[in-house]
């Protein structure tokens, strides 16, 4: 197969180079050799590539940058993000190709950064940062996480990952998702239409569920003011999934104790925004997901996985449902 990997132009730690593709390849060399496979970084590269291509495998900025465009050969669209919502309503995508994400990749960071905003905020480290900058010492007093009450809302991979070292904390956990199946790792699961019923218990709320016309505005003003007064919050699905204004507006307030938010409805969060004066808030810069020692070898293994399921004329296990939106 004809396969070309684009490097975007905005961050180079994330690179594809031939050493990456090649042990890859050694990994899994029953679907891995024997393929002709560039790797491009300037416009021209992508240009020419994609003449031949049969497979691309980029992120979601090279395709908002060059699509659509003549890829007459193209079968399969990798792309290494999960959340695909900024690249609708799709019609760039040429019709008959299959589109990839990069589902499965973000589980061990994410579930280790959700799980560390767990206990910064059982610690009270926020208040503890406010405090600092503001030169005040005031004693503050955490908490164990054992017997106290998460709630994740999106058991993908994400939420899954959080809920399940969660549990091995001791937790009580509350999943939410949009079809209430059980999770090993979750004393209870709702559907999403029942979830102002759990957020009065709740007292560290997780969100890690996609961006999609159903969740948009999840956790709206109303739903937020339903958390117990000393709650905390932690976001690393998108930023759209919360009111932000009401959320900086709680924390102020002191109804919450403390969030830690690595998405944002706008990024980069723009100077003199209130986000970066709102007391008690952590802000990580969209990184909470990506390992850039391991990113790039998980994602090839993931790419190749949906090949070798390509080729046997099975389904595709991270086919984008772009109905769905995940």
């Amino acid at each position: 197969m004809r396969i070309h990997l684009q490097n975007p132009d905005n961050e180079p730690l994330f690179d594809f180079s031939r050493a990456m593709w090649e042990a890859a390849a050694a990994r899994a060399p029953d679907i891995g050799v024997g393929h002709d496979v560039s790797i491009g970084a300037t416009p021209a590269d992508f240009v020419a590539a994609m003449r031949e291509a049969e497979a691309l495998v980029t992120d979601a900025s090279v395709i908002a940058a060059h699509f659509p465009c003549p890829a007459p050969q193209l079968k399969l669209i990798f792309l290494t993000n999960a959340g695909l919502d900024k690249l609708a309503p799709f019609g760039w995508l040429p019709p008959g190709v299959a589109l990839l994400n990069n589902r499965g990749a973000h589980a061990a960071k994410s579930g280790e950064f959700a799980i560390m905003s767990i206990l910064m905020l059982a610690n009270r480290v926020p208040a503890m940062v406010t405090n600092q900058r503001g030169e005040i010492w005031r004693k503050l007093w955490g908490s164990v996480l054992g017997g106290r009450h998460l709630t994740v809302v999106g058991l993908g991979t994400l939420g899954a990952a959080t809920a399940e070292h969660a549990a091995r904390f001791g937790m009580r956990v509350t999943g939410v998702r949009a079809h209430p199946a059980p999770h090993p790792a979750c004393v209870q699961v709702v559907g999403a239409d029942a979830i102002e019923d759990v957020l009065p218990q709740t007292e560290f709320l997780v969100l890690a569920c996609p961006l999609t016309a159903a969740t948009r505005g999840l956790m709206s003003r109303k739903r937020l003011e339903c958390l117990p007064s000393g709650a905390g919050v932690v976001n690393i699905g998108r930023g759209e999934l919360m009111d932000q204004t009401a959320l900086c507006d709680l924390l102020d307030q002191e109804h919450l104790s403390g969030a830690v938010l690595d998405v944002f409805t706008t990024e980069p969060i723009p100077p003199g925004h209130r986000l970066w004066s709102t007391r008690n808030l952590i802000i990580s810069p969209h990184t909470a997901a990506d390992d850039p020692a391991t990113y790039n070898p998980h994602s090839l293994d993931i790419f190749l996985e949906n090949l070798r399921a390509w080729r046997d004329g099975r389904s595709l296990p991270n086919r984008f449902d772009i109905a769905r939106g995940y």
